[in-house]
């Protein structure tokens, strides 16, 4: 689910997981599948906030 979503929003899971690391955001990977699938357009907003949106 997170790397559906994360492709669709022009980044992968791996990039994503590591940047989100990197920059000491703490989301557990249940709660961002939860966002992904409930709220696209809450998890296109995270992406596009840690600097990973195309």
């Amino acid at each position: 689910r997170i790397n559906a979503a994360a492709r669709l929003n022009g980044t992968t899971y791996s990039v994503l997981i590591n940047t989100l690391s990197t920059k000491g955001i703490e989301m557990d990977r249940k709660v961002l599948a939860d966002l992904a699938v409930s709220s696209p357009e809450g998890f296109a907003a995270l992406v596009k906030q840690v600097g990973l949106a195309a």
